[in-house]
């Protein structure tokens, strides 16, 4: 009797009840993923294989059908895949093919941007691409636009004025600075437009951050402003460029962040009345810096500061920041404001009026309103006077910046910082951008301690210290390397600053120069070096970028 049995089909485990049913697709789901991993590897190891087996590997592509082709992978797969390469590696990626061009302009790739633009027609094609991609989800944009030697590059002044003499010399650097100034102006509108256009209706925007300083201040005025009435004679573009950063502002549903430093007159009095209620309540960070605002215009009222209760960063024109302004902060239905960053410009000072900042009790009150204040100066080329009546004794100073071109910094204004703000002093930079080098001024001229020791020695917390422009003596740099040790994180002196005693110089068994480097070292705790080319340094070559990159992590840093 032959006896036949029926085997049952295996099934997957718990496949009877319906929670089996539900582990069953899961199961399936996740044998899918498998075998399409499973597809890639092979793929990634045909395409990192031996030339020589490349018919081998082709062939054994070949039995699996189309889809083992990269363009087959599932597009949340390469998705995640492009996820962990760098911004750069994925713009270089989306040439490779339509398909992965589609996928690594995903929205949930590019949460954010963060570009830095030469002025120059040959960014604009790919700028154009970028936002084109991008501009319409983008939820952090920060753009910086910088005009790369605008003075003495292709088409300025040092190229072909040398040979010239005399008053025919002058009008030929005079020509060609003009035709560069106004390519960089017209370029730079351009740019401009062009990010602008491609945010307008980005509801998504949370941080929106703009700097272009490619303004040139000199004695005589603004160059851009100059010749901005040359490139944009009926104000059309301008006009354009107000009325897009106003649509902007009124179409964000999620604006927290919002920064705009030296734009070129990008930002009007009125520009924050486009922002709603709901935005202005709920804004984290406001930075308007702008010193080509004519007479006594500000770029914010005390009234529109009110709308924005829930302001924890600010950076203003210091003559902006009235004593209202400081009122309004206090008042209790404002959070309590943690960081301040102000700009004290000359231009400024000389057309709007120190009357109106606040006084020492404003100071007092606003820290009383919040321990946690923090405040960061920038001075450009202000006199003494001026900054005797700005450094008020309550102000919790933690960053100061002196650039000067003309006006230099005093020793008494040094020594009145390290006695008033040593509890908080942690970043001291001393600018002073001279022509001739060999008359540094130097701040201890009758004086019994150098102030930048008496710095070193008062303000416990300081961690950077930025000179040039004046003179460093050997035997001060080593005291101050030794008061703060290795709490000192930063000492950044230019070779020129460095000066020597006549005694250490006269030490024929001592190379001066060799000790003080082997001495500074010792004191910091970590090799130390002068700053031998000082355009490796921002801080030095670009202080406005440098205090504006530097305001946008002291705000960060709440």
């Amino acid at each position: 009797m032959l006896l036949f049995l029926s085997v049952p089909q295996p099934r997957p485990p718990g496949a009877r009840t319906r929670a089996g049913a539900a582990r069953v697709a899961r199961w399936r789901r996740q044998r899918l993923r498998l075998q399409q991993l499973r597809r890639l590897r092979g793929l990634l190891r045909g395409l990192r294989g031996r030339p020589g087996a490349g018919s081998r590997r082709r062939g054994r592509m070949a039995l699996c059908g189309q889809a083992a082709g990269a363009a087959s992978l599932p597009s949340e797969l390469i998705v995640h895949i492009f996820s962990f390469l760098p911004a750069p590696d994925r713009l270089r990626a989306s040439a490779s093919c339509s398909h992965w061009r589609e996928c690594l302009f995903y929205p949930a790739l590019w949460p954010q941007l963060r570009i830095c633009l030469r002025v120059s027609p040959t960014e604009q094609p790919r700028l154009e691409f970028l936002m084109r991609k991008c501009g319409w989800f983008v939820r952090e944009l920060r753009v910086e636009f910088a005009a790369e030697n605008y003075l003495s590059g292709g088409g300025g002044p040092g190229d072909g004025g040398g040979a010239d003499t005399g008053t025919g010399g002058e009008e030929v650097e005079a020509l060609q600075l003009s035709a560069r100034w106004l390519e960089v102006l017209r370029t730079y509108l351009e740019l401009v437009l062009c990010v602008l256009v491609s945010i307008r209706n980005n509801r998504n925007l949370q941080k929106f951050s703009l700097f272009g300083d490619i303004s040139v201040l000199q004695q005589q005025g603004s160059l851009s402003n100059t010749y901005l009435s040359k490139v944009d004679p009926d104000g059309k573009k301008i006009k354009q460029i107000q009325q897009l950063f106003e649509e902007i502002l009124s179409n964000s549903r999620q604006l927290k962040w919002l920064s705009c430093g030296f734009m070129l007159e990008l930002v009007t009095p009125t520009s924050l009345s486009s922002l709603s209620n709901s935005i202005a309540n709920t804004m984290e960070h406001l930075s308007l810096l702008d010193n080509n605002i004519p007479g006594s215009s500000t770029l914010i009222t005390t009234v529109e500061l009110e709308r924005f209760v829930n302001l924890r960063s600010l950076a203003l024109d210091f003559c902006d920041f009235t004593a209202e302004m400081a009122r309004v902060l206090t008042d209790s239905n404002h959070v309590p404001l943690q960081r301040l960053s102000l700009l004290v410009h000359n231009v400024s000072v000389m057309h709007k009026s120190l009357d109106n900042m606040p006084n020492d009790e404003h100071w007092k009150a606003l820290s009383r309103k919040s321990t946690s204040l923090r405040v960061y100066i920038m001075a450009f080329d202000i006199k003494s006077e001026d900054m005797l009546k700005i450094l008020k004794p309550s102000i919790p100073l933690e960053r100061i910046h002196f650039d000067s071109y003309i006006t230099c910094v005093s020793g008494a204004i040094v020594d009145l910082i390290s006695r008033q703000y040593d509890k908080f002093l942690t970043h001291f930079i001393l600018m002073n951008d001279v022509i001739d080098t060999s008359g540094f001024p130097d701040l201890s001229d009758n004086r019994n301690e150098d102030p930048l020791v008496l710095l070193a020695w008062r303000c416990t917390k300081l961690s950077l210290l930025a000179i040039h422009g004046y003179t460093v003596w050997a035997h001060n740099l080593i005291a101050i390397a030794r008061l703060r040790g290795s709490d000192l994180k930063v000492l950044e002196v230019t070779e020129e600053s460095i000066d020597f005693d006549q005694g250490e110089l006269a030490d024929q068994d001592v190379d001066p120069v060799h000790n003080l480097i082997e001495q500074v070292s010792l004191g910091l705790g970590q090799p130390w070096h002068a700053v031998m080319d000082i355009e490796s340094l921002s801080v030095f070559t670009e202080p406005n970028r440098h205090f504006y990159r530097e305001m946008q992590s002291f705000s960060e840093d709440i």
